[in-house]
């Protein structure tokens, strides 16, 4: 008795040996479904929000207040994802260019200068040209302090010592 049930127990766990994930009634991602009645990837409910969407969205169209926090931010985060490819100054003369990729336009041509705020945060977000996407690598707060750090580039290269308070402007002439 004891050997047919041990024979038994032999046979039903040998008919389960080549069962495995990938053999199974299953639909493969957009494949005709008949319980569906269509596809099966479904279309999501009405009105539905993903998690964290609503804070993205309102970052996105959120502009930060300018301050020296934020500029610090924004030098930190182009130094991590602009300055390979645009150069520590903006210049488009990273090291990417001596390593044969193509030469980014400079910060300091007059188109950018005159471009808004939101035009480099789109271009961080949507890529262009030969540069890529960073949605997914910055996140929108970040995105906005890069911007504000490539006018505070701009602005450098482009002022003049009667820009600066006059009280300010004897430490940087180094008269008294």
């Amino acid at each position: 008795m004891i050997r047919l049930a041990l024979i038994a127990v032999l046979a039903l766990s040998l008919t389960a040996c080549d069962q495995n994930m990938d053999v199974q009634p299953k639909y493969s991602g957009y494949s005709r479904a008949p319980l569906f009645r269509g596809s099966v990837s479904r279309p999501p409910p009405a009105n539905i929000v993903a998690r964290g969407d609503l804070e993205r969205e309102r970052a996105v169209a959120t502009k930060p207040a300018l301050s020296a926090a934020l500029l610090d931010r924004g030098r930190q985060r182009f130094a991590i994802f602009c300055s390979p490819c645009h150069g520590a100054g903006g210049d488009g003369d990273g090291i990417i260019v001596h390593r044969g990729m193509p030469h980014p336009t400079s910060y300091h041509v007059d188109r950018l200068v005159t471009a808004d705020d939101q035009h480099f945060f789109d271009v961080i977000t949507n890529g262009y040209g030969a540069m890529y996407s960073y949605a997914a690598r910055v996140p929108p707060e970040d995105r906005w302090a890069i911007a504000a750090y490539i006018r505070a580039l701009q602005l450098s290269r482009r002022a003049a010592i009667e820009d600066v308070p006059a009280d300010a402007r004897a430490s940087l002439t180094g008269q008294p």
